[in-house]
């Protein structure tokens, strides 16, 4: 008896032995799994979530770690969520076989989706969403066969769901939306009947939509939208009584929704068919989606009475009939607004561009005080605009433009509005005055009243709206003088456009004030006298200056000649005399009309006019000389002076002469002398360039190259931030001559640069050719410092840097700038110069968002006899993965094609926000086909970049412009070079873009 019990004991002690033994290998192995997972992950915060985990205290306790109760020290949980960590998933994550959460999402990791993972059988959620994962789904997931909740939407993911996944019998939530998915929406996803979440927008799925989705009971969340689908809603979705949110938007959907719609949804909350082909009445069940919070519908073609009755929407915040065919003419049909009174939580109401005829009623005041956005653009609303309209005090956005609408507007209501930022009354029958309670509107920085039939002066209250951003008053029937306040508007930075009214006196001298305005129009006035005053010049982002039509007079002031940005410069049809200022060559202008004035003198030849598609100058009967195509009289007072003053001539030539004797000899002696220095290398400087540094003056400049100073780095080089004594903020490119091609990029980029001056181009200040102090040799590029950084820091900012505004219209003014420095570096230099390898890093921002191209280590000289030299590059140097053009890679010769495909890839990354390298691009799949397929559905907002400004007033407009510059950046990324445009082209359409967006 007594030997079993010592039997039994030991018996015990040897599986105590033995479990303990194992746990401690278990535990051991869970260690040693988080480990190798903390060697792949980088935490930039240094001190972050993971600084817990080392070996101070027991893995259980580190940040993010939870260990199970019933299996104690085996992590069952890992939420590292939101830390700001990247790098990557290692394998060894699916050692931890006890794990049952992995949340993740909200980091910037990536590489694949490891494998391995699907060896956690006890998984129940994976959370890896908004991070960077690339590469295809991982089948295996499909081993875990306890997954509830499948997250992985936001990541750059290819290829197709697995259908291994049609195991996955207890999935809940699946969620893959907002990645490069293709092949169609899996049928097997009908069949898992435990599912409440399906959510795979944002997409590259095409077919149509599984008719057994109907079979879900459990649904509450579809949202299939912005992918290719097409057809019709298959009738089995209607079973779907659970569903809370549908959202099937940016689709090609058609067909017209069942009478019996609405009441099909008792739950539902969001729904957005916006953006597809329906048609046909819109049903009026849709008024007993009682628990509904948005219903979105534009970009459709519903058509007819709007009858539905919203009163029991009592929760509605959001309603859409942007874009469609509503309306029937009835002098009532907005009577639906009275049911909407009833939906105290409507923030959004929109049913622009549609057809409703009827009258704004007065019960439009009546609607919810919450309501911050109400569109009525484009339809043919008739009547007087209710002052009832100024209750609704909450609205930062009223667009009622392009209507039918008569009377004054609203005088003693509208300036009650004070949150409104954008307000549009433009194209309609208005009349009466502008009210001076638009001073009131503090807050507003877009006013459009333009196309009016309005009267009197313009308010000097407008001088309070200190927020003005961009004003239109043109087409009117304003007078009176243009009072100063208005051009104190320092905030006035897109617009002003007084044209086409009756505007009388002198321009006020403080025009001047508007040093951020891009474009003013005070054309056809007729009454508007006196002198352009010299202070325009201070207006230095002006771009477009429109003076014609009106009785101005005296002479082009020459401090214009400081407005080196503007473009367009219409002064025709006024009294202005005097010679033509020769300044006028010098500057950016692509056109420039002085027709029908007084001026006198010989016509310059340089710049515009140079050009007789760019200048005109008709009706000025003094004027003559020019370019033979304007035909013009010959300049007949040199004649006169010739035989009067023969003799002066002589003087003059035989004076000239020996003067070109002695600089000829003095050049020599400069020349020999020269040949002997043995510092900076002069001949490589540009020609006006006479300031030389040193080595010891470059160190002293960057604090010693200081890393607090290093503002970029490339494979020839690093760019140092100085100050030099004698010129201030500099960029500094040090060559690292450890590589075999910084010395002939050095040498490239100097001659590339030494005869060349441009506005788009960064200018070289000198260079230094020297050794340093432990006698290494040392090369340096000093440039102008430009403060805004780089292209490629504005389109793709780092995790660190708050993202700055980049609208489109700085984009389209980049795009332009670009453009500019191309086409003067292929068709107006000495040499054609090819610049090889154009991108965004190489694209810098001044201080006014001015683009310099820079970095011509890779550029090639063009001689029409001799050809491409090459010695002026590094041989083998193709320019960057992406960009490079096709013919490139099969051996072709640089050429400026080339660089036109590298600015068509350039141009398309700026809409999109892609990199033309961006992991998505994968199968086939490149940004020229990724555009193109969204411009053949019309789905320009699927491909464009979500930092694009997107609340602009005339929503259309802005589209029209973005269709308009992915076409030419299609059209200069074409695969054979001799279809792509040229840049002088180029330029022109998108200047035309630019006019447009400014009409």
């Amino acid at each position: 008896m007594r030997f079993w019990l010592v039997l039994q004991q030991l018996t015990l002690i040897i599986i105590i032995i033995a479990s303990t033994t194992d746990a401690l290998k278990n535990n051991e192995t869970d260690h040693a799994a988080l480990l190798a997972m903390k060697s792949k992950i980088l935490d930039p915060f240094g001190g972050g979530v993971l600084s817990s985990w080392n070996e101070s205290s027991h893995f259980c306790n580190w940040e993010g770690v939870v260990c199970g109760k019933r299996h104690k020290r085996r992590v069952t949980r890992i939420r590292l969520n939101s830390s700001g960590l990247s790098g990557t998933l290692s394998p060894h994550v699916g050692n931890l076989t006890f794990l049952r959460q992995l949340v993740l999402y909200n980091n910037t990791f990536h590489g694949e989706i490891p494998n391995e993972i699907g060896g956690l059988y006890r998984l129940k959620a994976l959370v890896l969403n908004t991070n960077s994962f690339q590469g295809r789904i991982p089948a295996s997931l499909s081993r875990c066969s306890n997954l509830v909740h499948l997250y992985i939407g936001f990541n750059n993911l290819v290829g197709t769901i697995p259908g291994e996944f049609s195991s996955l019998s207890m999935l809940k939530s699946i969620s893959v939306q907002h990645n490069n998915l293709t092949g169609e929406i899996p049928k097997f996803l009908g069949n898992i009947t435990s599912l409440e979440t399906i959510s795979v927008g944002y997409n590259l799925f095409g077919g149509t939509i599984p008719n057994n989705l109907g079979q879900l009971k459990n649904l509450e969340f579809l949202e299939l939208g912005a992918n290719h689908i097409s057809g019709m809603i298959p009738s089995s979705l209607y079973n779907l009584s659970n569903l809370n949110v549908l959202s099937l938007s940016f689709n090609d959907l058609h067909g017209s929704l069942p009478p019996y719609f609405g009441n099909m949804f008792p739950h539902l909350e969001v729904l957005q068919l916006h953006y597809n082909n329906f048609t046909g009445q819109l049903p009026n069940s849709i008024g007993n989606l009682t628990k509904a919070t948005e219903l979105d519908f534009n970009g459709n073609e519903f058509s007819g009475k709007l009858t539905v009755d919203f009163s029991k929407l009592v929760n509605l915040q959001i309603l859409n009939f942007y874009s469609n065919n509503l309306g029937s003419g009835d002098f009532d049909e907005m009577h639906f607004l009275k049911s909407l009174t009833n939906c105290s939580s409507l923030e959004v109401l929109s049913i622009a561009f549609n057809q409703f005829r009827g009258v704004l009623p007065d019960f439009v005041g009546n609607l919810s005080l919450s309501m911050s956005y109400f569109n009525l653009a484009a339809n043919q609303l008739q009547g007087m605009i209710s002052p009832t309209i100024g209750n609704l005090i909450n609205l930062s956005l009223l667009n009622m433009a392009d209507n039918r609408f008569t009377g004054p507007i609203p005088s003693s209501t509208i300036g009650k509005l004070q949150k409104l930022q954008r307000f549009s009354l433009g194209r309609n029958q208005l009349s009466g005055t502008i009210p001076d309670s638009i001073g009131n509107l503090s807050s507003v920085n877009e006013l459009y009243f333009n196309n009016n039939n309005l009267e009197g002066t313009i308010p000097s209250s407008f001088g309070n709206c200190q927020r003005f951003a961009s004003l239109r008053l043109q087409q009117n029937n304003l007078s009176g003088t243009i009072s100063k306040e208005l051009f104190q508007v320092s905030s006035l930075s897109i617009l002003l456009n007084l044209s086409h009214n009756h505007l009388s006196g002198p321009l006020p001298s403080e025009i001047g004030e508007l040093k951020s305005l891009v474009a003013l129009d005070i054309s056809n006035n007729n009454d508007l006298s006196g002198e352009i005053p010299s202070s325009i010049s201070s207006c230095t982002s002006l771009e477009f200056l429109f003076l014609q039509g009106n009785m101005l007079q005296g002479s082009i002031p020459k401090s214009m000649e400081f407005m080196r940005g503007l473009q367009i410069l219409d002064l025709s049809s006024n009294n202005l005399s005097g010679q033509i200022p020769s300044f006028l060559e010098k500057l950016s202008l692509i056109n420039l009309n002085l027709s029908f004035n007084d001026f006198n003198g010989e016509l310059p030849l340089h710049g515009a006019f140079a050009n007789s598609t760019a200048v005109s100058v008709y009706g000025n009967n003094k004027l003559c000389g020019g370019i033979p195509s304007l035909q013009l009289p010959r300049c007949l007072y040199a004649n006169r002076r010739n035989f009067f003053f023969s003799s002066k001539r002589i003087y003059a030539i035989v004076g000239a002469s020996i003067l070109g004797i002695l600089i000829l000899i003095s050049s020599l002696v400069f020349y020999l002398r020269k040949r002997k220095r043995e510092s900076t290398n002069l001949e490589l400087l540009p020609k006006d360039s006479l300031v030389q540094v040193s080595y010891g003056e470059l160190l002293n400049a960057t604090d010693g190259f200081s890393s607090s100073n290093l503002i970029g780095a490339g494979s020839f080089g690093f760019v140092y931030k100085g100050v030099l004594d004698q010129i201030g903020d500099v960029a500094i490119k040090v060559l690292n001559l450890v590589n075999p091609g910084a010395t002939r990029s050095f040498i490239a980029e100097c001659k590339a640069l030494r005869n060349i001056r441009h506005r788009n181009l960064v200018k070289i200040v000198t260079c230094c050719s020297s050794i340093d102090f432990q006698g290494n040799e040392f090369k340096a590029l000093v440039y102008e410092l430009m403060m805004n950084g780089n292209l490629e820091k504005w389109l793709h900012p780092s995790q660190e840097t708050s993202r700055h505004e980049f609208n489109l219209l700085q984009r389209l003014r980049v795009a332009i700038d670009v453009a500019s420095a191309l086409d003067y570096l292929h068709y107006h230099c000495e040499l054609t110069v090819i610049h090889c390898d154009l991108k965004p890093s190489n694209i810098l921002l001044d201080q006014q968002m001015v683009a310099r191209v820079g970095d011509f280590g890779l550029s090639r000289l063009y001689h029409p006899e001799m050809g491409i030299s090459h010695h002026s590059s590094l041989m083998g140097m193709m320019g960057t993965i992406g960009y490079a053009a096709p013919e490139y890679g099969l051996g072709s010769e640089m050429s400026m094609k080339g660089d036109v495909y590298s600015y068509g890839i350039l141009l398309l990354e700026m809409l999109t926000g892609k990199r033309p390298t961006d992991l998505m691009f994968v199968d086939g799949l490149n940004i020229r086909n990724f555009v193109g397929q969204a411009l053949e559905r019309n789905a320009v907002e699927l491909v464009m970049d979500p930092a694009i400004l997107k609340s602009d007033i005339v929503i259309g407009l802005r589209n029209n412009c973005l269709i308009a510059m992915m076409n030419i950046g299609l059209a200069c990324s074409e695969e054979l070079p001799q279809n792509r445009m040229c840049m002088t082209d180029i330029i022109r359409e998108l200047q035309q873009i630019k006019k447009t967006m400014f009409k």
